[in-house]
Parts: C-alpha cells; sequence; structure tokens
C-alpha cells in the first residue's frame, strides 16, 4: 500500500505512515457503545411491559449478530418477554371467561364450560 501523504510504499497493517508520520487508517477498538436494546428489553421484564421488552429484545439479537455484545442477555430478554406475554393473553382469556360464566350463572343457565371454571 502507498501513504496517501508522501507517496512512500508501506505495510498494509499501518495505521501511520513510518516515513512522514501521517495517519493512513482508522484505529480499531471495542465496541465501547455496548448494546442498550439488549439491556432494555431485559430490564423491561422485571417492569411488566413484556410487549415492548420483547421488540427491544429482538431488535437487540440483531444488533448482537452484528458484533455488538450481550447476545445472551437478547435471548434471554426475548425468552422471559415471550413467557410473560403468553401469561398475560392466559389471564386475560380465564377473566374474560370468567366474567361471562358470571353472566350466564346470573341467568340460570350453566354450561359445561362454566362447571369446569
Amino acid at each position: 500500500m502507498f501513504c496517501k501523504n508522501c507517496g512512500q510504499t508501506i505495510d498494509d497493517n499501518a495505521v501511520v505512515c513510518p516515513h512522514c508520520g501521517v495517519q493512513v487508517a482508522q484505529v480499531k477498538t471495542g465496541d465501547s457503545e455496548g448494546n442498550t436494546m439488549a439491556i432494555a428489553g431485559f430490564v423491561l421484564f422485571f417492569f411488566g411491559f413484556s410487549f415492548i421488552g420483547l421488540i427491544l429484545s429482538i431488535i437487540g439479537l440483531k444488533n448482537a449478530k452484528n458484533g455488538a455484545p450481550y447476545k445472551g442477555l437478547a435471548v434471554a430478554g426475548i425468552v422471559l418477554n415471550a413467557l410473560e406475554l403468553c401469561g398475560y393473553v392466559i389471564l386475560v382469556i380465564s377473566l374474560i371467561a370468567g366474567i361471562g360464566c358470571a353472566a350466564a350463572s346470573v341467568g340460570g343457565s350453566v354450561s359445561a364450560l362454566c362447571a369446569i371454571l
């Protein structure tokens, strides 16, 4: 490779030209930003915001596949938020069925489903 400043031949992996001292390449550093989406998605599980946490954890996993850290945290956020979301759905279905059975029992007829609940 050639230096863009002085034109001398330099090593392909050089960051600074040894002849003129001009920087010829960017210094590669680790990812200092982290993966805030994975962290936020995991933390939202504990506050009950499972839908938002699930979305952020999926974005965090995508970021982790592109080189960002905390892949395990993103996967844990996806699993925990998905389970919590399923629990909410089961709870809502149970409440709706319970209200329906209560309304049916007021009318005097109780179905087989209400007898089970």
